[in-house]
């Protein structure tokens, strides 16, 4: 059954907390959204990334995302507890891009993040 409108909106702004946290430098807005035992999958500049959502919390407390830095959330499915979710993110720290997939669930009526994997566009890798 397809979520209404609503619900849509409702994933939408519990995404801004990711954007918001990036964007500012600042991984309070973001641990209001993930679950302690979020996991966290990606690349970074060649190197994997993998374990617990606190590695996302440092890189965000210790890279300024840069006046240039820009994010578009497009919310890719919501069903009744199940939410997936793209970030788009241009320019952090002043030249990496990233796409996103946050996976999200809809736990005690609020939609919670329990995944976060990315993918650093090949142009921005840093070696």
């Amino acid at each position: 059954m397809r979520a209404s409108i609503k619900e849509y909106k409702a994933v939408e702004e519990a995404a801004l907390k990711f954007v918001k946290s990036v964007a500012e430098g600042n991984s309070a807005y973001a641990k209001e959204l993930f679950v302690d035992e979020a996991v966290l999958f990606g690349f970074l500049d060649g190197k994997m990334e993998h374990g617990s959502i606190e590695q996302f919390y440092k890189n965000v407390d210790t890279v300024a995302a840069g006046d240039s830095f820009k994010a578009r959330i497009d919310v890719v499915a919501v069903e009744e507890t199940l939410a997936v979710v793209r970030v788009l993110e241009e320019k952090w720290g002043g030249r990496i891009d990233f796409t996103d997939y946050l996976l999200l669930l809809k736990i005690d009526s609020e939609w919670k993040c329990v995944a976060k994997a990315y993918n650093q566009n090949s142009d921005t890798i840093q070696k």
